[in-house]
């Protein structure tokens, strides 16, 4: 008997009159919620504006979502193009099937676009919103919760996944690896904050250091799991992907740090023009009221002196009279 293990929801759908809400969805748009808010307070702490990280956004999620499902469709084809499989389950994308990697990857083209209408450097944009992204991906893999999908291995722990048969699943306990990763991406966003007060990083490297720390945890959910994937040299195809971009992240913390140590001091341009702006008139209200305050102080030049008009006559004849005397 089973005296403990964490049970799996009976539908991933919640039907609001004639609107499904799928689970799945809901994660995913509360992690991306929750990854603009973090990404914007850390914006406007390096001395970025407030909404530029949401406007940047715009551009960055729908191009994380199109990736995210190009590299689930390509690395699983044979889920939607091989026999006896509809090709159209592959714009599907509310039953599940993001791969991380091509949502990073192109989610980064949209937000470089972003960041080029704005005149905003890239590496700034990405080092604010990591460990927004980590936080993001945490409340996602509980998408994969209400799908049922991507679990591990069979197992007795107490906090075991209760799996329900269908179709493409067997019934039984097994590794919670939505859990596992879950947990494993609040650490990477503890790390990432901790690492970026302590040691000022900028130049792109706290993002590499979200990077470098998820893959790190990647590789060992990764062995765990019992889905199909594709294997290379007896390893599956995404922990090869997590050991390569890991090494890529890594050589870039130490590139960069020589290259381009410390940090940015200007983020964002127009938030330091629109400043220079604001102090300038400042300092040119100030002068203004200084000229005011000095022209009030100034006395009038008839100011201090008594002119009796009738006293200024008086004193004319007396000195008209004496001159005709001395003549």
């Amino acid at each position: 008997m089973d005296l403990a293990y964490i049970p799996s929801p009976s539908t991933g759908v919640i039907n609001l009159g004639p609107i499904p809400l799928r689970g799945y969805a809901f994660c995913i748009i509360i992690g991306v919620f929750v990854a603009v808010w973090y990404g914007n307070k850390r914006w406007i702490a390096r001395g970025g504006t407030a909404g530029t990280v949401a406007d940047i956004a715009v551009w960055a999620v729908p191009f994380g979502l199109v990736g995210g499902r190009l590299y689930h469709v390509i690395t699983d084809y044979q889920l939607y193009f091989s026999e006896g499989e509809n090709w159209v389950d592959a714009f599907k994308i509310w039953e599940g099937g993001l791969g991380i990697w091509g949502a990073i990857a192109l989610g980064a083209v949209g937000a470089w676009i972003g960041c080029r209408r704005r005149g905003i450097p890239l590496p700034a944009y990405a080092d604010a919103i990591a460990p927004g992204i980590a936080l993001a991906q945490a409340i996602g893999r509980w998408g994969n919760w209400f799908n049922q999908e991507l679990y591990g291995k069979p197992t007795d722990l107490p906090w075991a996944l209760k799996i329900t048969e269908s179709a493409n699943r067997e019934a039984g306990l097994y590794h919670p690896t939505f859990l596992y990763e879950s947990l494993w991406c609040v650490g990477v966003a503890a790390l990432v904050v901790w690492a970026d007060r302590r040691f000022k990083l900028g130049h792109g490297r706290a993002f590499a250091l979200y990077v470098a720390a998820y893959c790190a945890g990647r590789v060992w959910t990764e062995y765990l799991r019992v889905d199909e994937a594709h294997h290379i040299l007896g390893l599956r195809l995404n922990v090869w992907t997590a050991i390569i971009v890991f090494l890529l992240a890594v050589t870039y913390i130490v590139i960069s740090a020589r290259i381009r140590p410390g940090r940015e001091e200007i983020v964002e341009p127009k938030a330091e023009k629109a400043g220079e702006q604001t102090e300038t008139s400042d300092s040119d209200d100030a002068d203004a009221d200084e000229a005011v305050a000095v022209s009030d102080a100034e006395p009038d030049s008839d100011e201090g002196t008594d002119k009796d008009p009738d006293k200024d006559v008086d004193q004319g004849a007396g000195n008209g009279a004496g001159s005709a005397a001395k003549g």
